[in-house]
């Protein structure tokens, strides 16, 4: 009778007899644990998957994800702008493993046909992108990976499910970072997997047992009740996100400022095409006169209710300084070609007064 999920806060499960064993689907919590199951089989529904997989963080679903479609000598497409410990993974982690990963920009269909190479086996993209929020068409890159016999993986954790399903798209499998949007509160970490076939999911599985990188049970209860109101949230956070983009638009001290429901948006009838209920998402960047020095200068000199650290997708509205915090661990030389400069200003909406946020950013950018 109880209104929440309990919370099952054990290591092993009692068994009435050894040739009963697993009758009541639970022995011990590195493979299942009820709570976690509950958040589980929650996903998959949210998702439209046909399974799901909780994990500990959001990079542990992202390396389960390669690991459970890749082996040693097969290739991966993947986006050349991406979360930043995606790309590190896959050049420092899975390349010495004896795994082949090709980047380029996934904006152009053309661009992902022509890396395709005889033993590619997956397709990674993400969108909208981080930090970038670039779109890809998961529709027609999924076409492509079905042409070739290969999965693809959509990390879809700036839009969540309330703004876009790609497995609705043709897509085999979703990632999200749990932390962002479904936790939503800055307490949890958590990643997840969703795959649209019972098959693909009980590879992710196999993985997830094998690496012993499950999502801890509290972790999962507190995940439980947050991503209740994730849709409030990120109706809220979407709405304050335009306003903030269309302040920032008109604003003399901003060069530019990207977010995929504005207008000026590349993309936008990609946006419009993909992005459910007329939501685009609580994230935007832009930059300003004075190019990185200022930029800098606007992010170390921000008030609250901005808070400068790193995280995405909370309650709280947090700047973040991408070239030192989230994509650090890129190249370079890499992180300049996708745009991302030392003074690139990425914006996280919270669900703080709208005004209150736009007059905190005004008082920074006369300050600059």
């Amino acid at each position: 009778g109880a209104i929440l999920t309990p919370l099952f806060l054990s290591t092993t499960f009692v068994q009435d007899s050894v040739e009963t064993y697993l009758q009541k689907g639970f022995s011990y919590s590195r493979t299942n644990n009820p709570t976690t199951s509950a958040l589980e089989k929650k996903l998959a529904t949210l998702e439209n998957g046909a399974g799901a997989c909780a994990f500990g963080t959001g990079m542990a679903a992202t390396t389960s994800a390669i690991s459970a479609t890749m082996v040693a000598g097969d290739h991966c497409v993947i986006t050349d702008c991406s979360y930043g410990g995606t790309n590190r993974s896959c050049r420092e982690f899975f390349t010495p493993m004896g795994m082949e990963f090709t980047f380029c920009d996934f904006r152009d269909i053309d661009n992902i046909r022509k890396a395709i190479k005889p033993n590619t086996k997956l397709i990674f993209s993400e969108t909208p992108a981080n930090p970038v929020l670039s779109l890809c068409d998961i529709e027609e890159i999924s076409k492509v990976a079905k042409e070739i016999g290969a999965y693809h993986v959509v990390d879809s954790t700036f839009a969540t499910p309330v703004i876009c399903r790609p497995l609705d798209h043709g897509a085999d499998m979703v990632i999200q970072s749990l932390t962002k949007y479904y936790e939503g509160h800055n307490i949890m970490t958590g990643g997840a997997i969703i795959s649209k076939s019972q098959e693909l999911a009980d590879k992710v599985k196999w993985v997830q047992n094998v690496h012993g990188n499950i999502m801890n049970p509290f972790a999962a209860f507190m995940i439980l009740q947050t991503s209740k109101t994730m849709a409030l949230r990120v109706k809220q956070q979407s709405q304050t996100a335009m306003a903030i983009a269309k302040y920032l638009e008109s604003h003399p001290k901003v060069t530019k400022v990207v977010y995929p429901g504005l207008d000026s948006h590349p993309q936008k009838a990609l946006a419009d095409k993909y992005h459910r209920n007329g939501l685009h998402g609580g994230m935007l960047w832009f930059d300003i006169v004075g190019g990185s020095e200022a930029g800098t200068r606007l992010m170390n000199s921000i008030q609250r209710p901005w808070s400068l650290c790193e995280n995405l997708g909370a309650t709280e509205s947090i700047i973040t300084a991408c070239a030192v915090m989230t994509h650090a661990n890129m190249l370079k030389e890499d992180r300049l070609k996708v745009g991302i400069t030392d003074g690139f200003i990425r914006v996280s909406c919270g669900i703080e007064d709208t005004d209150d946020l736009i007059k905190a950013l005004g008082i920074a950018l006369e300050q600059c």
